[in-house]
């Protein structure tokens, strides 16, 4: 110790020490607890924390590259191999993705798929955000807003196949709604496009998806201040006007939120375009299970690759209106 040098005299007991929950005594310098905070330097501290953080995230980590990761990865690498009539070879080769390219049926397939992901979001999100906003908005009790909310859900009770093919006898050409609609007058003969046809598929996938476009939108809208809308009365604004600028602009989350569900359902699904079109329309799906049923694996890949591609750059498009997690 240098002489004349200045020494820090300890903490005197009634003091409020830096890293303690309470004033400093005699027993609380005593505490192993606080021996320890006075010793550990703060970068250290921190560093300890951050090791902390990865130990917890590991097993999820580790679940995530299994499930998901490694997946992905051999259906990319599969896409690449060779097939002969009885066998499947490694390789490293493009043919699978010129004959995918090189194929007029592709791009019609990729149109179809991609009709049906954005006429089923347009109906989606009208319908989503008017349910959404009527719960949020204009149901005042909670626990009613609660019982509606699990109304919507009842019919998510049932798989998604019985609910798809129930529309079939209704949508039949002896079925409710033509027979309806002939007792009525309204036409004379039964309607042939109600099933089996585009409307019938875009109808399908309406009724089975619309939820998930409604609990995203109503979760972002129960979250805005009610004062902003108080404000906006009493500035004048009507009530279009305090919906368009006011309700539309702090729900983009939601919208976006349920719009990436709702674009990737229907791009991936194809049981719904397989019974509803009666097999005469098809998505990338449904080209993708035909190539699985007739052992055509790295075909089936690269399409596959393909789609989740297309899938990627939707949901990056989307993505660029808004920045979820800022507004989350």
């Amino acid at each position: 110790m240098t002489l004349g040098a200045p020494v820090d005299p300890p903490p005197r007991p009634g003091h409020f020490l830096e890293g303690t929950a309470g004033p400093v005594t005699d027993q609380t310098l005593a505490s192993p607890d606080t021996a320890t905070a006075l010793s550990t330097p703060p970068a250290k501290a921190g560093q300890s924390r951050h090791l902390t953080g990865w130990l917890l995230a590991t097993p999820l980590v580790l679940i995530l590259a299994a499930f998901l990761v490694l997946p992905i990865l051999m259906i990319g690498v599969v896409s690449f191999w060779g097939t002969t009539e009885f066998s499947i070879y490694p390789a490293f080769q493009l043919d699978n993705y010129a004959f995918l390219f090189g194929s007029d049926v592709t791009y019609r397939v990729f149109f179809n798929t991609v009709k049906y992901a954005v006429i089923t979001w347009i109906f989606t999100l009208l319908i989503g955000f008017t349910v959404a906003y009527f719960l949020a908005f204009h149901v005042r009790s909670l626990n009613w807003q609660i019982a509606l909310f699990l109304l919507c859900t009842i019919p998510f009770w049932t798989s998604n196949i019985i609910r798809m093919i129930s529309w079939i006898p209704f949508l039949g050409r002896n079925g409710l709604a033509n027979s309806t609609l002939m007792s009525w007058g309204v036409i004379d003969a039964p309607l042939e496009w109600l099933l089996f046809s585009d409307f019938s598929v875009i109808l399908a996938f309406v009724h089975l998806y619309t939820l998930f476009m409604v609990v995203p939108i109503f979760n972002t809208m129960m979250r805005i201040d009610r004062s902003l809308l108080e404000a906006a009365a009493d500035a004048g604004a009507t009530g279009w006007q305090t919906l368009w600028h006011v309700i539309v602009p702090l729900t983009k989350p939601g919208i976006m939120i349920g719009s990436i569900f709702v674009i990737t359902l229907v791009m991936g699904d194809f049981i719904t375009v397989r019974f509803m079109s009666g097999s005469q329309s098809a998505n990338v799906g449904r080209l993708i299970s035909n190539d699985i049923a007739l052992l055509q694996y790295p075909s089936a890949s690269a399409t596959a690759v393909i789609l989740l591609i297309t899938v990627l750059m939707v949901i990056g498009i989307l993505l660029r209106f808004v920045d979820i997690l800022k507004e989350l």
